[in-house]
């Protein structure tokens, strides 16, 4: 049987160990409080309209922001900045209606490098097309939606026209 001082010892390092995580905890949930990333917008603030057609590819400002934790959404832009590095998803929907003479097609830069595209082609009615993505981004790296050239794209109050992120992770 132990004695009562390795008992004592062992309580002590116990006591300094649980210390010390007590100490990793805080400073874990302050560190994650930092990094908290996230923004919604859609195209309008309100109204109706159809924009373009463009003959270049015409970056796309995102006026009705809903949410933009950590302010890393520029809505004067629409250009969204990495506040750190990390894993990000990014989601967007677009609307167009009917036009035999113009498709409706987004995609998502980052930096100056096309990732991912949504279009859709709709002669009559209301047609609409989404796509999503994670990427890694370095602190500083942009990423924004550009309209394709010669296309259209639509937004009401209904706010089908949308841009979303946000941090999964830090890395």
């Amino acid at each position: 049987m132990e004695d009562n001082g390795e008992i004592y010892a062992l309580l002590r390092e116990m006591a300094s160990t649980l210390a010390q995580q007590k100490v990793d905890i805080m400073f874990l949930k302050r560190e994650n409080q930092g990094t908290q990333v996230a923004f919604s917008a859609s195209l309008l603030p309100d109204g109706e309209d159809t924009i373009g057609p463009f003959p270049i590819h015409t970056p796309l400002v995102y006026k009705r922001v809903v949410t933009n934790i950590g302010n890393s959404y520029n809505p004067n832009t629409g250009v969204f900045t990495a506040p750190v590095r990390g894993l990000y998803h990014f989601e967007w929907h677009i609307a167009q209606y009917g036009d035999p003479k113009h498709s409706t097609g987004v995609e998502l830069m980052r930096n100056s490098e096309r990732v991912f595209m949504a279009w859709e082609h709709n002669s009559s009615g209301f047609g609409s097309s989404s796509n999503g993505v994670n990427l890694v981004l370095e602190v500083g790296d942009t990423t924004f939606l550009r309209l394709w050239n010669g296309t259209t794209l639509f937004d009401n109050t209904s706010h089908h026209t949308t841009f979303s992120g946000h941090l999964l992770f830090p890395m």
